[in-house]
């Protein structure tokens, strides 16, 4: 079954750690088979946006962000893993084993990794 994610990555400057995110993690969902689809939020703004539809159809939602992210409530009643961008770039295999724990779980449930 293939599961399908969406993720914001954000960073305090919104340059370079925002969008390496980004990256690691559209390699990580490869090797897992997991589709993704990451909005960032950086120096340029909101790129590649996630709709309403994409934030409905997605099993989990990975938050991975140094500050408050715009249109935050969005999220409210998803199954949500959340993760400094630091953190995220150090070990994020922590992050990953977050999304295999919290599939099939109820919604509104949230894994918040330090």
């Amino acid at each position: 079954m293939t599961r399908h994610l969406v993720a914001v990555t954000a960073c305090v400057s919104g340059v370079a750690h925002t969008y390496m995110a980004a990256e690691r993690l559209e390699k990580l969902c490869q090797q897992e088979k997991w589709t993704v689809k990451i909005e960032t939020q950086g120096a340029l703004g909101i790129e590649n946006e996630l709709s309403q539809t994409d934030i409905e159809q997605a099993d989990v939602v990975l938050l991975i962000t140094d500050i408050e992210l715009v249109g935050a409530a969005r999220f409210v009643h998803c199954r949500c893993v959340q993760s400094g961008i630091n953190a995220f770039l150090r070990e994020p295999q922590k992050a990953m084993s977050a999304v295999r724990r919290i599939f099939g779980t109820p919604q509104d449930t949230r894994i918040i990794l330090d």
